[in-house]
């Protein structure tokens, strides 16, 4: 049965190779972009099967995030899945950036990765709430939550923070017939963090090697399934065994 799916932060990466994995299952989905329109419009084609839409929005402004949700609504007449995805990862190391830098670094991450996933996915919910159907929300979260991120720490603290609102929203909505999960990539390969892929970094892994991004988006499309419902709650490990908890 086809649903239709909102993909935060779809324009490359991690997000496009979700938005491809719901394509190719028979999905409709929503692709939402920020600033990387061109990129984002690039998914879209790629996207196989048809009635796909592209919407742009700011997740830092509360009234682009509703009017995303209102949109991505009325194009498709109802969300079904809603993956958070979108995030900003700014390097701001605590030894070497200025108090304005370090401040601003914070408040541009929570702002997207936090405060963004967190107004979308309550939009959402309560769409799927009034609606009567039940419904899967998955976030995209990081092995950094738990292994540190010590040149990108607001980046970890909110992949940390995304990781316990999954968890608050998966017992507040279960009621409702909605799952909520996570799960916790640690490097992937994807433009955003070629430049630090070196050979230490893939020896992390006892694969010699960083996730595809495919494999990451494989994991993200189980949870969304109704079979993965029992598995609301959890934060799924996509690390290739480089961080063990």
């Amino acid at each position: 049965m086809s649903r239709n799916v909102l993909v935060t932060g779809a324009s490359r990466g991690i997000g496009r190779a979700v938005a491809l994995a719901f394509a190719e299952r028979g999905d409709r989905v929503v692709v939402h972009c920020g600033s990387r329109r061109g990129e984002a419009e690039t998914t879209l084609e790629r996207l196989p099967g048809e009635g796909h839409v592209l919407l742009q929005a700011d997740l830092t402004d509360p009234d682009e995030a509703a009017s995303l949700v209102e949109r991505a609504v009325d194009r498709t007449g109802g969300i079904d899945v809603l993956v958070n995805n979108a995030a900003l990862n700014p390097a701001h190391p605590v030894a070497s950036v200025s108090f304005d830098e370090w401040r601003a670094a914070w408040r541009a991450v929570m702002d997207v990765n936090v405060f963004g996933a967190a107004d979308v996915s309550y939009l959402i919910a309560r769409h799927m709430i009034d609606r009567g159907t039940r419904g899967h929300i998955v976030n995209v979260g990081s092995r950094g939550a738990y292994r540190g991120e010590p040149d990108h720490p607001a980046y970890g603290a909110s992949k940390a923070a995304l990781h316990s609102l999954g968890q608050s929203l998966a017992v507040a909505l279960a009621p409702h017939g909605i799952s909520v999960a996570s799960v916790a990539p640690g490097f992937v390969e994807t433009e955003r963090v070629a430049d630090r892929l070196t050979d230490a970094v893939r020896a992390d892994s006892p694969f010699g090697r960083v996730a595809e991004p495919r494999e990451v988006a494989a994991a993200v499309r189980y949870l969304a399934s109704p079979e993965a419902v029992w598995s609301s709650g959890a934060v799924l490990d996509v690390n290739g065994a480089s961080h063990l908890r």
